[in-house]
Formats: structure tokens, sequence, C-alpha cells
């Protein structure tokens, strides 16, 4: 029995258009070849590429709304994923739209640009969580134990990413890395269900 169709691996995965870790990989290494020498990616955020006459701008803007079409498309296909996992997966994708449609200024800080940001993480270190299924015969990616591993995993991220911030150290490599792992989960999971055959009920016992 298939949990999702097969187009959403077209969504969180590689197929056609590329995955959504390719998409912001894409999108942050283009937009850094448009700032040069200027731009440090080891400790500059993906926002300053975003940010407000930024000379990749558009090619960081592009990127989050594409990551934010494929959030939207594997929460919708998802299937299998409890339905509050899937609501939350969606609204990270709303996020992304948000990130991009209120980037970050050219220099300083942007209080709606970093809450739309938080709550984008927020909501995609909690879905794979909200998104399990509690019975037996649940794909792998949906069961509590790799849920818990991978929403821990994603918070130590985030601590990471503060703590680097706080330092002015090397912020710009814990986003990265955290953003993949975020965006590269949801194809995890789309893989993890259709390869998932539900076990066969055992026959009923003899009166």
């Amino acid at each position: 029995m298939r949990f999702v169709p097969k187009w959403v691996l077209l969504s969180s995965g590689s197929v056609s258009s590329g995955s959504a870790p390719a998409l912001l990989i894409g999108g942050w290494s283009g937009a850094a070849l448009f700032e040069g020498s200027a731009y440090d990616p080891a400790t500059q955020t993906i926002s300053v590429l975003g940010a407000y006459g930024a000379a990749g701008y558009w090619v960081m803007t592009t990127a989050f709304l594409a990551l934010g079409v494929c959030h939207l498309l594997t929460a919708w296909g998802l299937r299998a994923a409890a339905t509050a996992g899937r609501v939350a997966l969606g609204g990270g994708g709303v996020a992304a739209f948000a990130v991009a449609l209120l980037p970050a200024p050219s220099s300083g800080g942007s209080l709606r640009h970093g809450a739309v940001a938080v709550v984008g993480f927020t909501l995609l270190a909690v879905w794979p969580l909200l998104a399990v299924d509690g019975g037996a015969a649940a794909p792998w990616a949906l069961r509590p134990a790799p849920a818990v591993a991978v929403c821990v995993l994603m918070a130590a991220g985030g601590a990471w990413f503060l703590f680097e911030m706080q330092r002015h150290g090397n912020a710009g490599v814990a986003e990265r890395v955290v953003t993949f792992f975020q965006s590269a989960w949801p194809f995890v999971v789309a893989v993890s269900c259709l390869r998932h055959v539900r076990r066969p009920a055992p026959p009923p016992l003899p009166d």
C-alpha cells in the first residue's frame, strides 16, 4: 500500500527541478557569487544574501520562494503523517514565503524578518514529532524514536546558531547545517513512506 503519491518526491526530493536542499544550496551559493569576496559564508547568515540591496538578492529570494512551494506540496501529499505535522510543515513553507517577502535591511536588524525566521525554524523543528504515527506498522521516519531524535538535533542546531551569533563566530556555518537538515528531512520521510509496506494482518484464530 502506498502511503504518499510518488510526485511528493518532486517537491521534497531530487527528480527534475532539484530537491529542497539543492534549492537552498544553489540559492546561497549563487547569491554569494554575486556578492564576491565581501561576503563571508562562514560568519555571515543567509539573510544577508537576501537583504535589500544585496547583489544576489533575487537569487536568494527565488530560492526561498521555491523552498516554500516544496514544503507546501510535501505537506499536502504526505498523507501518512499526522495532520498536525503536515500543518506545521506547511506553515514552515508559508514562513519561507514571509522570509522572502520581508527581507532583512541592508544594515542592522529587522524585527519582522527575525520573527518570521524564528517561526519558520520552530515549525520545521517540531513537525517531525507532530507527524508521528503511533501505529506499530508506521513507516520508520514517522515512528516516535526517529522523530524525537530529529527534533533534538534540530533544537541543538538552533542553540548552536544562537551561540555563534552571540559570540560573533561561525553563525553562517551553523545556520547552513541546520537549514540543510530541516530541508532534507521531508525527503527522508517521503522516501520512508513510499518504501514502506504494511504487514498483512494475522489471520483470525480458529474458534
